[in-house]
């Protein structure tokens, strides 16, 4: 009998655990869309609003061949549209650019240079190893104050988060432009990863890079990596 009133005992605690993680994890990504949702503008009115120091434009997949993804080419295609309807007078691309043999942000600006954006306006960020050290750079490193937040909306709310806890003041516009594939396990994925940053933003580490000061009202051809 005692062996049984203790598994029935240790069976409820670890239910209790498991219930009490669950509401966690529900309770923080409710608050992290919530702050997030509120800071999301048409392009229309972040345009009007001005006043930003850059649009930053988050990274995303590239291909083997150095194609862009379809969900990075929506990014680049909103955040293009933006500057030159005047929204800012930058872009800061920021991405992965690990190893000499994967480069999103050179693969970003190629294809803003395309779409007749003057390289002096465009910034390349070759840490933005995740969407925290993205924010945290673009304050730190280049100087940003405000700022224009682009990606596909599941992946904004956390990033305008993250934002407004490093003190960056930030709008965000969507860029969902089309469907994905796959867009189910972004979003258990994006679960995990406003818990992993909700933490961020409470201890505030530092990234795994930083360096020297790199104004973003200067030339962003220093910036070429």
């Amino acid at each position: 009998m005692k062996i049984k009133k203790l598994l029935r005992t240790l069976l409820i605690a670890v239910v209790s655990v498991i219930a009490a993680a669950a509401a966690a994890v529900l309770f923080i990504n409710l608050y992290v869309v919530h702050v997030g949702k509120s800071m999301i503008l048409s392009p229309e009115d972040a345009t009007a609003r001005g006043g930003v120091d850059c649009v930053v434009v988050l990274g995303c997949q590239v291909k083997a061949d150095g194609t862009l993804s379809d969900m990075l080419k929506d990014r680049l295609d909103r955040a293009v549209a933006l500057y030159k309807s005047g929204a800012a007078p930058k872009i800061l691309m920021s991405g992965d650019h690990g190893t000499k043999y994967y480069d999103e942000v050179g693969a970003m600006k190629k294809y803003a240079l395309s779409e007749g954006v003057p390289s002096e306006d465009i910034f390349t960020d070759h840490a933005g190893f995740s969407t925290y050290e993205t924010v945290f750079r673009a304050k730190e490193v280049f100087g940003v104050k405000r700022a224009i937040i682009v990606t596909q909306e599941y992946h904004l709310y956390r990033a305008l988060y993250i934002a407004e806890k490093l003190g960056v003041e930030a709008y965000g516009v969507a860029s969902d432009l089309h469907t994905y594939g796959g867009q189910t396990a972004r979003d258990v994925r994006e679960v995990l990863a406003r818990c992993k940053d909700f933490g961020m933003c409470v201890f505030k580490p530092e990234p795994k890079f930083l360096g020297d000061a790199i104004p973003i009202v200067g030339d962003g051809n220093v910036t070429e990596g």
